[in-house]
């Protein structure tokens, strides 16, 4: 029986919308009110009839005196009197869409994830607070710097406080000390935001009872999930509120939401949240993380906005529902045409076609572009510091065996605000020494006091801490047999420690702003578009981004910095950092593997120097000057070394001098008293210069002069031993960085001499630092690959990995297959074909591994656009990025074994994989700077065969980083530079020639001997107390072994 026949019947099945007014009229814009939209389709089939109960009926009449109706949609929102419509409804019996009873479980949070745990559906890890008047104190909650601890169940931060009252949205993420601390406060959208971060607010809230839960990392989307009965299921990603709290809009001023496609797991997990709280029409939010999905939580009746597929879809469910219950000798079929789209003109295809998604590759064909690598260097950076003492003192003896349990010789590192601050209050006490005579007891006394006021110094910066800059080691040295407490035998007790401070090498704001920038350029320029490029394709979910970092502070800062300006975000860097990047210190930390080999190459760089330069081949003459030992030194290196140390000394002088005014100053009113101290975590979130600071004739950033000469000072005492009569040539980078950092922050001090040692400084560190990693280009080779070893291995896996999903797409197409839950519709589907509202069970239920299943293609689909639903010209174009933000060491060793990797035994014969004109010029690029990059970009030639190796193409570029040159010249770009205290990053250059072509292949076949292979690399483990944080990639290397070519066991392809 058709539309027709339903419609002809004696009376039309009645619908009452016993809902508020608000939640059902159209406003000026029909897409205002979806519910509206649906309940205008529901009446359009002819077989209902829609009652609007209206807000006087249901708030002031009483319930017997309401409109009798066969079918009621009754749903609670402010205002709303439950209890009387369960009253009516006793009273009717009509078939409820949405039961009364369990709305009054989504008020309470507590009772949403007892419900959701009893019918098994996956939430986050979480302990309830519960607190009978505010403030009150409860033995079972203990609160410390970077946790709390519910009855023994142990929350690190970042962690998630919600309130128990469902209605109160006030939720709260608190940050850990070592990503810089702080509070995220998420609230409903008020105008265009949706969050607010408060860098100051580390302490949580005790007013109330609340829900303390894991934070999941989800890498900044959040799915909205909305059902329409247990069949049914459409979802949408939004940005996430927790990465900087701006909400996209479109131009209508709408928030920008992609539907995205459910996972067979996810959609069972719909049907049982709909199931289990008997609300037919139900919205609940998902967070996705590191392969696995978890309800959040639950919001009864919610529609989707703006979507006219959806609001058919919803209404034709609606529609079987209503007969279903009310008339089920009526036939529930959909008519071929539905009946609101009888008048509706065919529209053609063509703002579908693709347009500007394609490249035009170097030989005439359509490339599309399918994966982008980045390995960058960190920002612009204060200089790296370490102090040495040591201490003989009580005091600090003590606190070195409060935290390393008592044990009298175990090492002890203090990283913790609570562990520096007991230092810092130490420290305080022993500082203030009387200066005794001159003699040489005295010299190292007076020696002493000055360390320890430098440990002072640097512990007081900034006036709190944070973990990513500063950290302390006290190892004992020397031990003595002393009585023990309880009179009985005797116990080792340290006398003397050794105490290590090492601080600074902080990313300033210049470093913030490079990096931001950057992420910027990438965003307009690495990323071949549809005409928003990236922003686009990442909301759409068909951006898969991943950004790693090592564990140094500066390298993460820069990685968020980077994700800011790639993914136009807006605020801290904290929220950023923990929602987006993930550390992986094994991966891109670390020197340990060719510690050997670089003290070898070291020494015979020393040797070189120290001879002359009758050791240093004269390569000028010369057709591959790069291959010549020690290329890049100058000649007669060694006539520059007295020269350095004369210049560094008369700098050092110069910042003594101020530094003895700040002290005999320190009395009296001065300019500290009016700056405000400056505060490292807030220098995070900002990327301006501390004008009141240099207006004041104070350095740059957080130093203050004392520290600033300690600095100079160490430097030019390692740099030669004047009793020996040598020169240390290590130390030679550390005083050119020091030199760069004061040219470029501290210009403003007009020290003399400064820029003479800088130009010294910077021909000699031209030509050591990178011969460091090794002095010819085998060595190189050799130092390269073991430092890269791990990073070289996973750059392969991403792209074999999009390599293979690239064909599995294609191959997909070729075919033509037509699945019910495909990623890919064909492009001639019937524009009015009967849509596809109800998912089969055994769809529903099977499992996410078997046979011809692989465990890891759902946790891949879920990242992917819904095609159905989306006004996307290129539902199925989708690009793997993956960043790594690293040290200069890595980016070193990458660049190496790119250029040398020919030279090893087994790939004799083949040439560099880099042209000789970009020899030539990398021989010339005398330094890697702050930001410098190397880029692999993967483009896949669509026509050509499957398989034709020219398939897949990669291209290899790099970048200088930062530019000095612009200085040099002391016109007013310079000065304009030296105002910002900033300097530009370089563009990228080719490492091929202009249409040449390196296949994926033989890019595999020169790297692999150098990489890691993915059954090296050990088993996932996740830092204790930071579970789910900073993890991503654990899950990541548990399944690379799956999928080195090699690998001859394994069936299933993994996907990271």
């Amino acid at each position: 029986m058709g539309v027709e026949e339903g419609a002809r019947v004696d009376r039309k099945i009645t619908i009452g919308v016993c809902v508020m007014e608000k939640k059902v009229k159209c406003g000026p814009e029909v897409f205002s009110a979806p519910m509206g939209q649906i309940m205008d389709r529901i009446q359009a089939f002819g077989e209902f009839e829609i009652i609007h109960f209206g807000d006087k009926v249901i708030l002031d009449d009483p319930v017997e005196s309401w409109p009798i109706c066969d079918c009621l949609i009754a749903f609670h929102s402010s205002g709303y009197p439950l209890e009387k419509v369960q009253a009516y409804s006793a009273l009717r019996n009509p078939f409820l869409v949405n039961e009364l009873d369990p709305q009054y479980l989504l008020h309470d949070r507590r009772k949403v994830y007892e419900h959701l745990e009893m019918y098994g559906i996956p939430v986050p890890r979480y302990a309830c607070v519960n607190r009978d008047v505010p403030h009150q104190d409860l033995d079972y909650f203990i609160e410390e710097e970077d946790f709390v601890d519910v009855n023994g169940e142990r929350f690190w931060k970042p962690f998630v406080e919600k309130p128990v009252n469902g209605d109160d949205h006030r939720i709260m993420i608190y940050y850990p000390s070592s990503a810089g601390g702080g509070m995220k406060e998420l609230f409903r959208k008020v105008g265009n935001r949706s969050s607010e971060f408060h860098p100051d607010v580390r302490r949580v809230r005790r007013e109330g009872s609340y829900i303390y839960e894991e934070f999941m990392p989800t890498g900044g989307t959040d799915v909205k999930v909305y059902t329409v009965g247990p069949e049914y299921a459409h979802a949408e990603a939004r940005k996430s509120p927790v990465v900087d709290g701006v909400v996209m809009r479109n131009p209508d001023g709408k928030e920008v939401r992609y539907p995205v496609l459910l996972t067979p797991a996810e959609k069972q997990m719909a049907r049982e949240v709909c199931i289990a709280f008997r609300q037919a029409v139900c919205g609940f939010d998902l967070l996705r993380s590191e392969g696995s999905s978890y309800v959040c939580d639950v919001n009864g009746w919610s529609f989707v906005k703006n979507s006219y597929k959806y609001y058919d879809d919803a209404a034709c469910v609606l529609r079987k529902m209503f007969l279903d219950a009310k008339a089920p000798h009526l036939s529930s079929t959909i008519p071929p045409i539905l009946p609101w789209k009888t008048n509706e003109p065919v529209q053609t295809n063509e703002g579908l076609t693709r347009q500007g998604s394609g490249i035009i590759g170097t030989f005439g064909q359509s490339e599309e572009l399918r994966c982008v690598i980045a390995v960058v260097r960190h920002g612009d950076r204060t200089p790296k510091q370490k102090v040495k003492l040591k201490v003989t003192e009580e005091k600090l003896l003590n606190l070195m065996l409060k935290y390393n349990g008592g044990k009298p010789r175990a090492e002890t590192k203090l990283k913790s605000a609570i562990q520096l601050q007991d230092l810092l209050d130490a420290t305080r006490m022993l500082v203030p020494r009387t200066r005794p005579g001159e003699s040489d007891s005295d010299a190292e006394d007076l020696e002493h006091a000055d360390k320890l006021r430098q440990v002072k110094a640097v512990l007081e910066e900034g006036g709190h801490f944070s973990g990513i800059y500063r950290k302390v080691q006290l190892k004992p040295l020397k031990w003595v047999n002393v009585p023990k407490s309880d009179g009985e035998g005797e116990e080792e007790r340290p006398v003397e420690a050794l105490m290590v401070l090492k601080y600074g090498g902080v990313l300033t704001h210049a470093g913030r702003k490079q990096a931001e920038e950057l992420g910027r350029y990438f965003r307009n320029n690495m990323y071949p578009g549809e005409g928003t490029g990236l922003l686009r394709l990442h909301s759409t979910y068909r951006h898969d981004l991943k950004i790693y970092s090592s564990d140094e502070g500066r390298v993460q800062m820069s990685a968020a910095a980077f994700a800011k300006g790639l993914l136009d975000l807006e605020g801290q860097l904290t929220p950023i950092l923990v929602s987006l990047v993930s550390k992986d210190s094994s991966m891109l930390d670390g020197l340990e593997n060719a510690s050997t080999e670089m003290e070898a190459a070291k020494a015979q760089l020393n040797e070189i120097i120290t001879a002359g330069s009758k050791m240093v081949h004269d390569y000028v003459s010369s057709e591959l000057p790069w291959m010549t030992d020690a290329a890049g030194l100058p000649p007669h290196a060694a006539e520059h070394l007295p020269e350095l140390v004369k210049l560094a000394k008369k700098v050092t002088e110069q910042v003594r001098l101020l530094a003895k005014d700040e002290h005999e100053n320190l009395a009296e009113p001065s300019a500290y008293d009016v700056v405000p101290p400056y505060d490292q975590a807030k220098a995070l979130g900002k990327s301006n210069i501390d004008v009141g600071r240099i207006a004041a004739g104070l350095p740059c950033g957080s130093e203050g002069f004392l520290l600033m000469f300690a600095r100079w000072r160490k430097l030019e005492r390692d740099l030669y031993n004047e009793r020996r009569d040598r020169f240390d040539i290590t130390q030679i980078p550390d005083v050119y960085d020091s030199c760069k950092y004061d040219l470029l922050h501290n210009s403003h001090l007009d020290l003399k001499g400064l820029d003479e040692l800088f130009k010294v400084a910077q021909l000699l560190a031209d030509g050591v630092i990178p011969n460091e990693y090794g002095i010819n280009p085998e060595q190189k080779l050799k130092i390269g690959s073991k430092i890269a070893r791990r990073l070289l291995g996973k750059i392969l896996i991403d792209l074999r990995n999009t390599r293979e999903e690239a064909m599995s797409v294609a191959e997909l197409k070729n075919s033509q297959e037509q699945v019910s839950v495909s990623l890919y519709s064909s492009k001639n589907e019937d524009r009015y074909s009967q849509p596809k509202l109800y998912i089969k069970s055994d769809e529903l239920r099977r499992p996410s591994t078997g046979e011809n299943k692989d465990e890891d293609d759902d946790k891949e689909t879920k990242y992917r656009l819904d095609p159905k639903y989306a006004n996307v010209m290129t539902p199925e174009r989708h690009v793997r990025t993956r960043l790594y933000f690293t040290s200069e060491s890595h980016i070193h060793s990458l660049m190496n074994v790119l250029r040398y990797c020919n030279l090893d035994e087994s790939l004799q014969g083949e040439e560099s994989l880099v042209c000789q004109s970009a020899l030539e010029r990398l021989c010339k690029t005398k330094e890697l700077d702050y930001m410098s990059y190397v880029v692999l970009r993967l483009f896949e030639n669509i026509e050509v065969s499957l398989e034709d190796p020219k398939r897949f193409r990669v291209e290899l570029t790099f970048s200088r980083g930062a530019d000095l040159s612009p200085l040099e010249k002391k016109d007013d770009k310079a000065e304009s530079l030296l105002r910002e205290h900033t300097l530009p990053i370089m563009g990228p250059e080719r490492l091929q020639e202009v249409g040449s072509c390196l296949t994926l292949e033989r890019m595999e076949k020169m790297i692999r001997p150098f990489a890691m292979p993915a059954e090296d690399f050990p088993p996932p483990s996740i830092p204790a107390g930071f579970s789910g944080y900073f993890s991503k990639s654990a899950a990541v290397l548990e399944r690379l072994v799956k999928l080195w070519p090699f690998n001859k066991n394994s069936a299933s392809n993994g996907k990271s």
